[in-house]
Order: structure tokens, then C-alpha cells, then sequence
């Protein structure tokens, strides 16, 4: 950041000390160019503020943006449950195809496949479901963090 930029409080009230003074030795001929010089510093301490505290957030987010670059515990155990989204609905298909499947196959080749065609159909389900719940958990996490912005 450029340390023109990287002032307090102090630095602030003597730029406009010396503005004011400007303004009395100068006259108020002066007065609409000077205001304006001392609101373009403003405004560019300002700006490197902003960028430096979005410049912090991305930091924090990490790569890409989508989340701490150490995920805390909660993080880890929500990506260990996978696309079934922490529901034993993955283990329980496959339990269940076993006899499903010896179902099916007594109508032929045609009723393991649809049985299977239905499995699989359940799981693509649970897993799309999950995945937009994810995108929306998100979309809130990101919302949120611009209203802090705000």
C-alpha cells in the first residue's frame, strides 16, 4: 500500500490544520481549490482503506475465495459428509440393492436395470438436492459479508 495512504487520526487533523491555514494566507479566492485538494487526499486514504480491508476479507477467505485456507472443524466434518449430504442415504442404497436388485432380476435383465436406474436416480437426487443447498448456504455466507462491507 502506498504509505502516502497509511495515516491516523493525527496525520488526518494536520493535513486539514494545513488546509485551513492555506486558507487564511490565501484568501477565499482560494478557498473552492484548496477544498477541493484536501478532499481528493480524503478521498484517496479512503479508497486505500477500502482496498486494503477487502485486500484482508479475500485473505481470509482464501484461494478462489470459497473459504478459510485452514477449514475450523465444522468445515472438515460438512466436506466428510459428502454429496449425501451427512444423511446415511448412500450406505443404505447400497444395502438396499442387494435385495432390490435379486427383485428386479426375477422380472429379467429389464427389472434389475430399472431397479438400478432407480438407485442410482435416488442418489443423483439427494446429491443435486445437497449441492444446491451448499450454492444457497453460500450465496448467504457472501451476502452477509458484504453487508459488513455496507
Amino acid at each position: 500500500m502506498d504509505p502516502r495512504h497509511d495515516s491516523g487520526p493525527s496525520e488526518f487533523r494536520a493535513d486539514l490544520d494545513a488546509a485551513l491555514q492555506t486558507r487564511k494566507e490565501l484568501g477565499a479566492d482560494y478557498e473552492s481549490a484548496l477544498v477541493d485538494s484536501f478532499l481528493s487526499r480524503v478521498d484517496a486514504r479512503l479508497d486505500a482503506r477500502v482496498e486494503q480491508r477487502v485486500a484482508e476479507r479475500l485473505a481470509a477467505l482464501g484461494p478462489g475465495g470459497y473459504g478459510p485456507q485452514r477449514p475450523d472443524r465444522q468445515d472438515r466434518q460438512e466436506r466428510r459428509r459428502g454429496w449425501g449430504g451427512g444423511s446415511k442415504l448412500p450406505f443404505l442404497s447400497l444395502v438396499f440393492a442387494v435385495p432390490l436388485t435379486a427383485i428386479g432380476a426375477s422380472a429379467g435383465i429389464t427389472g434389475m436395470l430399472a431397479t438400478w436406474v432407480g438407485i442410482v436416480g435416488v442418489n443423483f437426487a439427494a446429491a443435486f438436492n445437497n449441492r444446491q443447498e451448499q450454492e444457497r448456504e453460500e450465496r448467504r455466507r457472501l451476502s452477509a459479508a458484504r453487508g459488513e462491507w455496507a
